[in-house]
C-alpha cells in the first residue's frame, strides 16, 4: 500500500477561485473587501509572511492595509489602533501577527478585536461560537484540516478520529469543529500514557503537537487517513511535520505532506473568514 497525497496546494487553488468570485460579487455591490494586518516589530520571517498575505490578497481582489509598528510600541497605542480599525466600516477584517513583544498583553489584544472582524478566530466570543456552532469566525488551521479531508472525498461521519495535541490554536478548536461532522473523537496529549495504543485505533489521525516526526508508521493502523498539522524547522533549512511522512506513506491510505498540506490552505481560509465577517457585519 502507498498512500495518496491530501494535496493542499490543489485545494487552496480551488478555495482561492471561490474567494475571487465572491470578492468580485461584493465589489459589484459597491463593497471593497479589506483586511488590516498589524505587525509589531521587524522580525524578518513575520514581515515575509505579512507580505505573502498581501500578495495573496491582491491576487483575489482583496484590499490590504499593513500596519508595521516599532518593537517598542506601547500597549495603549496598539489598542488605540485596533479600536480605530474596529470603528472603520471600510476595514472588514483585522489580524494581529503573533507573538507580540513582552510589554503587550496578548490576551488584551485578542479581546480588543471586534469578533466580527477577527479573521484569526481568536476572540473569546468566537471561541464560544465554536462550542455552540454559532455564527462566528474560527481559526484557519483547524478548518484547513477538515477542508483538506472533505474536499478530498473523505467521509468523516462515523469514523474514529484521534487528535494528537490539545493546543489553543489547533487541537482544542479542532475537537468542536470536527464534531460537527459526526466522528467519534479521542484526544491525546503530552501526558497520555501509551500514546501508540490510542493512535493505532484511529481511522483518522490528526497530528498537531509541534514535535518533529513524533508519529511513526508503527503507531498507525494500515489504511488510516493522516492529517499533519505540525510544522517544525529542520536543521540545515526546510520544514517537517509531526509525522514521519516517508514511513507512514507506505501504510496509510491518505496523508498530507509538510509543506504542501494543511498550511497551504490557511491564507485562503483567512480570506473566507473575511468574507464571512462581512456577512456578519452586514446582518447587524
Amino acid at each position: 500500500m502507498s498512500g495518496q497525497l491530501l494535496d493542499g496546494k490543489a485545494i487552496a487553488k480551488e478555495i482561492r477561485a471561490e474567494v475571487k468570485e465572491e470578492v468580485a460579487a461584493l465589489r459589484a455591490q459597491g463593497i471593497a473587501p479589506k483586511m488590516a494586518v498589524i505587525l509589531v516589530g521587524d522580525d524578518p520571517a513575520s514581515v515575509y509572511y505579512a507580505q505573502s498575505k498581501e500578495k495573496a490578497a491582491n491576487n483575489v481582489g482583496i484590499d490590504f492595509d499593513f500596519h508595521n509598528l516599532p518593537t517598542d510600541t506601547k500597549e495603549s497605542d496598539l489598542l488605540a489602533l485596533i479600536e480605530k480599525l474596529n470603528q472603520d466600516k471600510g476595514a472588514h477584517g483585522i489580524m494581529v501577527e503573533l507573538p507580540l513583544p513582552g510589554q503587550i498583553s496578548t490576551d488584551k489584544v485578542m479581546e480588543a478585536v471586534l469578533p466580527a472582524k477577527d479573521v484569526d478566530g481568536i476572540h473569546p466570543m468566537n471561541r464560544g461560537y465554536i462550542l455552540s456552532n454559532g455564527p462566528g469566525l474560527f481559526p484557519a488551521t483547524p478548518q484547513s484540516c477538515i477542508e483538506l479531508m472533505l474536499r478530498s472525498g473523505v467521509e468523516i461521519e462515523g469514523k474514529h478520529a484521534v487528535i494528537v495535541g490539545r493546543g489553543e490554536t489547533v487541537g482544542k478548536p479542532l475537537v468542536f469543529l470536527l464534531l460537527q461532522h459526526n466522528p467519534t473523537i479521542t484526544i491525546c496529549h503530552s501526558r497520555t500514557k501509551d500514546l501508540a495504543s490510542f493512535v493505532k485505533q484511529g481511522d483518522i489521525v490528526i497530528a498537531a503537537v509541534g514535535r518533529p516526526n513524533m508519529i511513526t508508521k508503527e503507531m498507525v493502523k494500515p489504511g488510516a487517513i493522516v492529517v499533519d498539522a505540525g510544522i517544525n524547522e529542520v536543521e540545515g533549512g526546510g520544514y517537517c511535520g509531526d509525522v514521519d511522512f516517508e514511513g507512514l506513506k507506505e501504510v496509510v491510505s491518505l496523508i498530507s505532506p509538510v509543506p504542501g498540506g494543511v498550511g497551504s490552505l490557511t491564507t485562503s481560509l483567512i480570506f473566507k473568514n473575511l468574507l464571512k465577517g462581512i456577512s456578519i457585519q452586514q446582518s447587524k
